[in-house]
């Protein structure tokens, strides 16, 4: 491709027409397809048993479908890429409504056996993976569409993702409650039916440009495993976007061994059982959506990093040593409340920074890697805490996390390339509306440069 010429050198555009109709058709199916996926997080397990009475077996199925999710999900990059996440997301809700929807069809028929089962489950988890990244990748372009700043976009999604957290299962219980478990498979084949109509009327069509802004055919088809190559050169040559990345993996692995097994313990060791981590588990949906709304509102005018590091400190450790410390739940629970609300900041500022830094061309394979490896831990922080547990105790674990918590996110502190969150950004730009920022990598380079870039060197970058 050839490189960009100077702003001035561009031929006059007309002003940019907004409509608000893509990004709010991204938000809308995010929002039905998150809501439903938390529902069967519910109804499902339950379905499995109060079925066949074994622990083991219910967490096999959690297990078929989370293993194709991240795994289907790290590889489908090349594939957003080349085919366009509106597509991809069209086309794999279909499949996680049609898959969810026979589920419920063969239990009512009495052919729904455990093998069967699996299979059915490990489907949708493997549909849902390019799924969810497909949406995430039609956020920039909808946000550019729309006339709306990256932080307010990504905060609105945050804020569907936490309200999802905090509904979601609450919903699929009381489902599970008045009508039984497969009520809840057939609310969520409904949900993901939903989001791909949502999707077909309402969701952007992708747009690339050339060099000198002007519509452009897509980028020149390249083998997957290039494709993928590609996307991992200019990852690893992002620092920021790597230290990120490295941040948000290990406060992962950490906050899944603190919901999976460390709350549990100690609401059974005398501090209010099952009720305690309903509690909070609530306080912390709640109060980060609270968070994600705000976030919404003025991110976009605070200082990136300062708002990072004071949001991440005390979304991180002051949970873990709340709860070392034995504090009652009515003291653990407004200090996991806060918490909650600081990590509805983190999206909005996180997602901003990354989409913005990414050419357009590599998006699809560059979010796909990268939440490849901020998921990487979760599968093991669980697994790991309740070794740990078992070894030294609850106590030492839980101080042990929250001093680890805070080591990781003192990291945008030392690091001299956080320094780059806090770029100047024009006016224009910070409103979404800047013409000359489409497509453009962390050195201004078009999305063609970028994508030259990744291929010629190892210099290039994000998730």
């Amino acid at each position: 491709m050839p490189a960009a010429g100077s702003v001035s050198a561009r031929p006059a555009q007309a002003p940019a027409v907004h409509s608000w109709r893509p990004i709010v058709g991204v938000w809308a199916a995010m929002a039905v397809a998150n809501t439903g996926t938390r529902i069967s997080a519910v109804a499902l397990p339950w379905f499995v048993l109060v079925t066949t009475g074994s622990a083991a077996l219910t967490g096999l199925v959690s297990f078929c479908e989370l293993a194709p999710y991240v795994a289907v999900k790290a590889l489908s990059g090349p594939v957003v890429d080349r085919i366009g996440p509106r597509g991809l997301s069209l086309s794999t809700d279909v499949v996680s409504a049609l898959s969810a929807g026979s589920l419920a069809a063969l239990h009512a028929a009495g052919m729904l056996h455990f093998g069967l089962l699996l299979a059915l489950v490990a489907v949708i988890g493997a549909a849902r993976g390019p799924g969810d990244l497909a949406k995430d990748v039609m956020i920039p372009e909808a946000a550019e569409r729309s006339g709306l700043a990256m932080e307010r976009a990504t905060g609105v999604g945050g804020v569907i993702e936490n309200g999802a957290m905090t509904v979601g299962p609450g919903l699929g219980g009381a489902l599970i409650a008045v009508t039984g478990p497969m009520t809840g498979i057939v609310v969520t084949a409904c949900a993901f039916a939903l989001g791909s109509l949502l999707i077909a009327v309402l969701a952007p069509r992708r747009r690339v440009r050339d060099a000198a802004g002007q519509e452009a055919r897509g980028p020149e088809r390249a083998g997957y495993w290039r494709s993928m190559a590609e996307g991992f050169r200019w990852l690893r040559g992002e620092p920021l976007v790597l230290s990120m990345l490295v941040v948000i993996g290990v406060t992962n692995l950490l906050s899944a061994g603190w919901t999976s097994v460390l709350v549990p313990v100690w609401a059974r060791s005398g501090h209010g059982g099952p009720a305690a981590i309903g509690v909070l588990s609530t306080v912390m949906g709640a109060s980060a959506v609270c968070g994600s709304l705000v976030a919404t509102a003025v991110a976009q005018r605070l200082p990136r990093r300062l708002v990072f590091v004071v949001c991440f400190v005390i979304a991180g450790a002051p949970r873990f040593i709340v709860l070392a410390t034995g504090a009652p739940l009515w003291v653990a629970a407004p200090v996991v409340a806060i918490g909650g609300f600081g990590a509805g900041f983190l999206n909005p500022i996180t997602s901003a920074v990354i989409f913005e830094r990414i050419p357009r061309q590599l998006l699809g394979r560059v979010v796909a890697t990268g939440d490849s490896l901020a998921w990487a831990g979760i599968p093991a922080g669980a697994a790991l805490a309740g070794v740990l547990v078992g070894v030294v105790g609850l106590v030492p674990v839980l101080l042990g996390g929250g001093i680890l918590a805070f080591a990781a996110t003192m990291l945008p502190v030392l690091r001299p390339e956080w320094k780059e969150m806090d770029r100047e950004r024009p006016d224009a730009d910070r409103d979404g509306l800047d013409p000359d920022r489409e497509g453009r990598g962390p050195n201004g380079e078009t999305e063609g440069q970028g994508v030259a870039t990744a291929t010629e060197s190892s210099s290039s970058a994000r998730t």
